[in-house]
């Protein structure tokens, strides 16, 4: 495998969580059971492995616990593990119960390259309802900078330790012990802000119903709040059940993401594994600026850093991990769903909020937009006609034009005048093609003189003039004018700056992607919001073609394609999400969408789901595309970004307005970025 297809070029870690059979009060049996896992792990790629609470002696074994010939045992279980693990590469976690300064610990022992890394003792300790640890062990809370001694020497012991591969900077290691979690500060909240990027938590958490739920609860919230990944093993298979049932729960959850979850009561336990993006979290933690805040009151400064050699070169791992095609829009048609509501009742509030504040309160207020027939326009016109519904406003004071021009086809007029008819709008069509000759022959424009030239200028002129006559509209009926543009137009600069299609008084879709705007209007139809007339022609226009309409289709019949020339809006929606909500670099970006995009068969997608959804694009393909999308985003298009209309941000994904996730220089170059994405291999 190409060092570049490796999973481990690219900031991201394979962990497994391995809830294994228990042996009760059989260390040199878990030991066995321990190192088999172990070398299943490493064959797999697996970069870090999870074991169970007190699983070199097992958790419930009451007062099994204070006999030395166990506690015997676990020491030389742990040395068996330590010498297993120097052929691996790999780090391991594993409980174990063990005996320092004359007291007994509930601990994690961190285990690499044939190293005993650190000793982490548990610091909490339940002793309610079913739980009586403090029967048999001493809290480690406030157990810092200390040493233990094993049989392969001393190792660093206490509460204060994090272990980070000195050749793998984003890959930095924090341990807690199952109650550590349920507490109301976890040691794991002060270990992510010393920077660990990962914490294990080794757990013994018997199953009783409901516990599954509340322990997804904990683990998808201390992953959000450590802007981190969170690997949870859970005993399982061979624990005593005299009074309680185990059920091997295994988690793994990164920044309140779960991606993997283990089977619950196997009876042969199998390894969970999860890919987890290590240089997003880190990403992440830098635009958070309150992640760090709380470091020195935590005693982050305190906490002890164990280097150990990692070695990424050396590993070969292709990524198994779920990687979304599209990441504006959830394949998981309950998400979708949910995103659909959420987004359209933004755009819907924003705009409310603007008439109430230019009405005064007053009420009566009138908006002007412009109506194509295509997406985004048609996407404004139901967030539109919503919000005059919610304000009790007539929807006849929503000021609707068509503007054809010298290539508006049949068709998309035809969609327009039935969708304004379909809402009951006051509808107008202008013909903008006498205005446009008429600058033509002004500017001494070709086209002016008869000659068939379809220029920038040509595009420029049409949609200007249609910007200009809604704004004097606007002007002439006292309201103002609602923007049509979407994000993903707004990212490649495919708006004309100024009294173009660029701007507006308020623009509900400034943060809206192209990909989600068709699920928006079918949402909209198949919830029936604006009436049953309408939903029929949100259908239609949901599946047409993308077109800008501005220059008269070739001598075959094709008409301008938007996506033949700023690239397909799958792919540049895809770069567009990692350029700013992570600042991701080209060759990540490339990683993940040859990933994503290698396979037309990929995903079991919903009817209807975005254009191109069923595509297949090589990596070479990836690349030539990326070029296009990083040469307009960062050279061509942040002066029109630095003037944009206000306009509500809809999702995390982020929006490119001035004033809020999007501030850049108007006269950067993408030269770095080109650069790095030309050393990418074919």
């Amino acid at each position: 495998m190409e060092p570049f297809f490796s999973l481990y070029s690219h900031g991201m870690l394979r962990v497994g969580a391995a809830p294994i059979r228990i042996s009760l009060a059989d260390p040199a049996a878990n030991a066995r059971q321990v190192i088999a896992t172990l070398a299943e792990a490493d064959t797999a790629g697996v970069g870090l492995a999870v074991f169970p609470e007190l699983c070199l002696s097992g958790y419930a074994i009451d007062d099994l616990l204070q006999q030395t010939v166990v506690l015997d045992g676990v020491l030389e279980a742990v040395e068996q593990v330590r010498a297993a693990s120097a052929d691996l590469g790999l780090v391991c976690v594993v409980g174990a119960p063990l005996r320092h300064g004359q007291k007994l610990y509930n601990c994690a022992v961190v285990i690499a390259g044939g190293q005993v890394l650190g000793v982490v003792p548990k610091s909490y300790l339940p002793s309610y309802r079913e739980f009586y640890e403090r029967r048999h062990f001493t809290p480690g809370l406030g157990v810092e900078g200390q040493s233990i001694a094993l049989k392969s020497g001393s190792a660093p012991f206490g509460t204060d330790l994090i272990f980070a591969a000195a050749d793998y900077p984003d890959f930095v290691l924090g341990v807690e012990i199952c109650e550590d979690l349920w507490a109301p500060e976890p040691p794991s909240g002060r270990l992510a802000m010393a920077g660990a990027t990962v914490i294990a938590n080794l757990s013994a958490s018997n199953i009783i119903i409901g516990k599954a739920e509340v322990r997804r609860t904990l683990c998808r919230a201390q992953s959000m709040r450590g802007i981190g990944a969170y690997v949870y093993a859970a005993s399982g298979w061979g624990e005593s059940t005299t009074d309680l049932a185990w059920d091997g729960h295994a988690l793994v959850y990164e920044n309140g993401a779960l991606l993997a979850e283990s089977e619950r009561f196997a009876r042969e336990p199998k390894l969970l594994t999860a890919d987890v993006d290590l240089e997003r979290l880190v990403a992440e933690r830098l635009r958070v600026q309150t992640f760090h805040e709380g470091a020195e009151r935590s005693g982050a400064g305190r906490v002890r850093r164990v280097e150990f050699a990692f070695k990424p070169a050396d590993r070969r791992v292709a990524l198994e991990r779920a990687v979304e095609r599209f990441p504006f829009v959830p394949s998981d048609p309950a998400r979708l769903y949910d995103d659909c509501y959420e987004a359209y009742n933004i755009q819907v509030q924003g705009l409310v909020r603007r008439l109430d504040a230019t009405s005064g309160g007053r009420g009566g207020g009138k908006v002007v937009i412009g109506v194509s027939g295509g997406l985004d326009s048609t996407q404004a016109l139901i967030v539109a006609a919503r919000a005059f519904d919610l304000l009790g406003w007539p929807r006849s004071h929503i000021h609707a034009v068509t503007l054809p021009g010298f290539a508006t086809g049949e068709a998309s007029k035809g969609y327009a005048w039935a969708l304004m008819r379909a809402l009951g709008v006051s509808a107008q069509e202008i013909d903008i093609r006498p205005a446009a000759m008429q600058m033509f022959k002004d500017i001494g424009h070709p086209f002016g003189e008869g000659e068939a030239v379809y220029d920038l200028t040509f595009e420029n002129v049409q949609a200007g003039l249609r910007t200009d006559y809604l704004f004097r509209l606007a002007g002439q009926i006292g309201g103002f004018v609602v923007g049509t543009g979407d994000l993903s137009e707004l990212a490649l600069g495919w708006c004309t700056y100024g009294v173009g299609d660029h701007m507006s008084h308020y623009n509900v879709n400034a943060s809206v992607p192209k990909t989600l705007i068709q699920h928006l209007i079918r949402w909209v139809a198949a919830e029936g919001l604006l009436g049953d007339a309408a939903g029929p022609i949100l259908l239609d226009i949901a599946g047409a073609q993308i077109s800008p309409e501005l220059i008269p289709a070739d001598a075959q019949g094709q008409t301008q394609s938007t996506e033949a020339v700023v690239g397909p809006y799958a792919l540049q929606d895809f770069t567009l999400y990692y350029v700013l909500r992570y600042g991701l670099k080209p060759a990540k970006i490339a990683f993940l969408a040859q990933h994503a995009w290698a396979d037309a068969g990929r995903g079991a997608w919903p009817p209807n789901f975005p254009l191109g959804a069923r595509e297949a694009y090589d990596l070479a393909t990836i690349k030539s595309w990326m070029k296009v999308f990083l040469f307009r985003f960062f050279t061509i298009s942040q002066y029109k970004r630095s003037a944009v209309p206000n306009g509500p941000k809809i999702s995390s994904g982020g929006s490119l307005s001035p004033r809020g996730d999007w501030r850049a220089p108007s006269d950067g170059a993408a030269a770095a970025w080109i650069a790095a994405l030309d050393e990418i291999p074919d």
